[in-house]
């Protein structure tokens, strides 16, 4: 299988047997840690430092995480269809790409699991989906999950550019804390997560940003 680059481009293939088909199922769909995640695209406008995609082409039970073509809408019902969520709680949308790259697909894979399973469903992301999609995007995304993490990554905006490198430039940093501050309108259930690679004084100043704006902070630990 192709390994696609940074930003999701990938080569196309122009036929889809069973086969690979439950291929695609299982790179959609996998378990890491005891918990069920969706991967539904490879896109992302950052190129994280530390991002554990840069180490293997797939973590937890998941064969392989890189898409040689993006998933349809179809695809990921499909996927769900077939999997077994025996002793799953909650979901989680987050794999080799930013969710938010595909709003309206992750939106109805949302509501199409609610129609079915009583699951909490919650969000990984880099807190960037207004710029991608030039339009505050907070209260549809609180709409479709339970839970939002949002990956605050470093305390200012200099550092954060230097590891997560975004598309977007300098306006990125503000543009993930803004996001943020307009979850919390309308859930309570925000948080801002950083690595423990980043050092003990960075955590600390990561806490402080995060009490000044009422949203809490989660420490996690690295893992290659």
């Amino acid at each position: 299988m192709a390994v696609q680059n940074m930003y999701g481009s990938g080569t196309a293939i122009s036929a889809w047997t069973n086969e690979r088909m439950s291929e695609i199922m299982t790179d959609i769909i996998y378990r890491y840690n005891h918990q069920v995640y969706f991967n539904i695209t490879n896109k992302c406008p950052c190129r994280c430092t530390f991002c554990i995609r840069n180490h293997g082409e797939s973590v937890g039970e998941a064969g392989n995480l890189w898409f040689e073509k993006e998933p349809s809408l179809e695809d990921i019902f499909k996927a769900i269809d077939g999997y077994d969520f025996d002793g799953c709680s909650e979901v989680v949308f987050c794999g080799y790409g930013e969710p938010t790259m595909e709003l309206e697909k992750m939106i109805a894979v949302s509501r199409y699991m609610r129609e079915r399973y009583p699951f909490k469903i919650r969000l990984n992301t880099n807190g960037l989906s207004d710029l991608i999609h030039k339009r505050s995007t907070a209260q549809e995304i609180c709409q479709a999950v339970d839970f939002v993490s949002v990956s605050l990554n470093m305390p200012d905006a200099k550092s954060y550019n230097e590891v997560v490198r975004p598309a977007y430039g300098e306006k990125a940093f503000d543009a993930m804390l803004k996001f943020a501050a307009d979850c919390r309108k309308y859930t309570e259930n925000v948080r801002f997560t950083v690595v423990d690679v980043i050092g003990e004084e960075n955590v600390r100043k990561s806490q402080e940003l995060a009490d000044s704006l009422g949203i809490a902070l989660r420490v996690r630990t690295y893992s290659e």
